[in-house]
């Protein structure tokens, strides 16, 4: 008698009993003029196509051996798992106030600005950084990186109008470079600015201070651009603003950021052309990506509230804007979660939030007395720190727990759900139209690394 492989004998199971399930974080939608699904999964940041066998498979997964082939390939991409994801986000929630790679400084060198736009959020003052200010910012710098460990030290200038205090910021950029060779972190600068006063002496001095990127504002094509941005004095600003931007060897990436609304929602393409176009005669790396306007209480005091984009408009940019971020991976929460990102205003007041830098009503602290080591003992205010950290995941909030949405999300802005309401994603009801813009822009990336790697093979070839 011939005796049976253990093997043989062995029980079998389907991927469903082994543990395996569809993810809850499943968006999908036809690709047309195909048999052929787009799946992308907002837990694990994944977008692909799958093929009618393959979403039969999906289909039966209480039905197939838990060895099938197929779970691997569904695995990796993340449209089945075999936990609780939502448990997973939880955590993930928890870990970030308390996550400790990188030290992030949003400085504002000045609450001033050369700019009255009508949607800004901020109230502008006067005056820049004292001496004082600054040494605090630097103490406050090395406690965190004391009391951290973390391996980088980021840094964003942000007002106000940042440039406006250039002394300020290459100052101060000298000192927190310094700090961060002492302790052994990486540094990096970003700046937003209106870009007027970006001239090439400018950028040297912001090459000199290792800034790498900065975003400008521009909201439209000339005429419709100086309508909203213009000089606090009056004055028009376009023109100006791309001269900057065609300076030769500009030595840091641009994002141009369109803050789009009713006023200018019909250039965008016009704009993107322009801004393509401005990139490729400058030689200088410069992109344009949209953002839709948002409604605030200081615009609205000002009775200059430009037109807000609604409905499928503002799914439409909302989709654009999101799927220009997709990324694999979760865990990209707002800094306000973090207990090692601050903002400071210009006389040292702490916050939790860009659009928070003005008001120091709601600060937490100040640079020269809190320390991180004991965060809530040196907070003037612990509320005003609490309050952002607590709305990290989990969201005491039964209808986020449940969305489909809340790894991109992660329960939408907090300091709108503190003082306005909950800010759900755009496209929120338009998931098909999402699911299509990614698998595009994956589809561009993709063919995009395939022409680098054709013409990185054909110059080795030579």
């Amino acid at each position: 008698m011939t005796q049976a492989h253990e093997s043989d004998s062995a029980p079998t199971r389907t991927a469903s009993q082994a543990g395996w399930h569809v993810s809850r974080y499943n968006i999908s939608a036809p690709i047309p003029n195909t048999r052929n699904v787009a799946i992308a999964n907002l837990y694990k940041g994944t977008c692909a196509s799958y093929t009618p066998i393959e979403l039969y498979l999906l289909s039966v997964l209480d039905e197939i051996d838990e060895h099938h082939p197929i779970i691997e390939r569904f695995a990796r991409r993340g449209i089945i798992a075999n936990f609780d994801e939502r448990a997973a986000l939880n955590v993930m929630g928890r870990a970030m106030c308390a996550r400790t790679q990188t030290v992030g400084l949003t400085i504002c060198p000045t609450m001033g600005c050369n700019f009255d736009c009508p949607y800004c959020f901020e109230e502008h003052g006067r005056g820049s950084m004292s001496e004082q200010v600054r040494q605090d910012v630097v103490a406050l710098a090395e406690r965190m990186a004391k009391a951290s460990g973390a391996k980088q030290l980021h840094v964003t200038w942000f007002g106000g109008e940042p440039l406006l205090a250039p002394a300020v910021i290459e100052s101060l950029s000298e000192q927190l470079i310094e700090l961060a060779n002492t302790y052994d972190m990486s540094y990096d600068a970003g700046i937003i600015t209106n870009g007027y006063l970006l001239t090439p002496q400018i950028a040297g001095m912001l090459e000199r201070c290792k800034v790498t990127r900065a975003q400008v504002t521009i909201d439209g094509l000339e005429d419709t651009h100086n309508a909203t941005r213009h000089l606090a004095g009056g004055g028009a600003t376009f023109d100006r603003i791309v001269q900057n931007l065609r300076q030769p060897n500009l030595p840091f990436r641009v994002d141009v950021r369109h803050n789009v609304h009713e006023g200018n929602k019909d250039e965008i393409e016009a704009l993107r052309a322009f801004v393509k176009q401005l990139a490729q005669e400058s030689g200088n790396q410069i992109s344009y990506y949209p953002a839709p306007v948002s409604d605030s209480e200081v615009a609205n005091e000002r009775g200059k509230q430009v037109g807000l984009l609604c409905g499928g408009d503002m799914s439409e940019i909302g989709i654009a804007q999101e799927a220009r971020r997709f990324s694999v991976g979760r865990g990209h929460y707002c800094g306000a979660n973090s207990i090692w990102s601050v903002g400071i205003d210009d006389a040292g007041n702490l916050q939790k939030c860009w659009e928070a830098v003005d008001k120091p009503d709601i600060s937490f602290g100040t640079a020269h007395d809190w320390d991180p080591a004991d965060p809530f003992g040196t907070a003037s205010n612990v509320d005003n720190l609490t309050q952002y950290l607590n709305l990290a995941c989990p969201i005491a909030d039964d209808e986020c727990r449940e969305c489909v949405w809340l790894p991109t999300c992660a329960g939408g802005c907090p300091h709108r759900r503190l003082y306005d309401q909950r800010a759900c994603v755009a496209f929120k009801d338009n998931p098909q139209a999402y699911v299509l813009a990614l698998y595009a822009r994956i589809g561009e990336n993709r063919k995009a690394k395939e022409r680098k790697e054709v013409e990185e093979r054909a110059q080795h070839d030579q």
